[in-house]
């Protein structure tokens, strides 16, 4: 019963204690920060690469008016692709199949939120995630979700580009 008890106990405690590991397999390395440029000009959506996909990630912070507002980094199938601030965007190449996505605030002011998705890109296609930051006294709540390609050319269309290159 003891040896029973006890291996219950430690599958419990490892089990506790490996999720974000394990959940975060779709993140980039933990340690990456990134430094963010807006690019003001405007810019039309691309096409994708001959026999690629393209995946853009945009954060909608809803306003203009944002003070402190956190970065948020975005990883493709356990890489950082890139990081954008407040209104912007960004495109990466993706192969065709399946793709797993991290997103995650870049801040020590909230606690770390990640959210995930996965799609299968196909070849000459565009794919669009946006990520909101939802606000109130007691709740963080980071948002990813695929958008229609309308909404995603608009947003590509009105959004400056963000230009990311990770911190030293």
């Amino acid at each position: 019963m003891k040896i029973a008890f006890f291996s219950l106990f430690l599958a419990t405690f490892l089990a506790a204690s490996c999720p974000a590991q394990s959940v975060t397999a779709s993140c980039g390395a933990g340690n990456v920060s990134f430094k963010v440029k807006l690019d003001e000009t405007r810019h039309t959506p691309a096409a994708p690469a001959p026999g690629k996909a393209l995946v853009y990630f945009i954060h909608d912070a809803g306003s203009d008016a944002v003070i402190a507002y956190p970065t948020t980094k975005f990883a493709m199938d356990g890489a950082w692709a890139g990081a954008d601030h407040s209104n912007s965007y960004f495109a990466v190449s993706a192969a065709p199949g399946e793709h797993h996505l991290c997103a995650t605030l870049q801040s020590s002011l909230v606690d770390d939120r990640f959210e995930f998705a996965h799609f299968t890109a196909e070849a000459g296609k565009v794919y669009f995630f946006r990520t909101r930051l939802v606000l109130s006294r007691s709740v963080e709540l980071l948002q990813l979700e695929p958008i229609d390609s309308d909404q995603g050319n608009y947003l590509v269309a009105i959004y400056p580009l963000a230009i990311s290159t990770p911190k030293k």
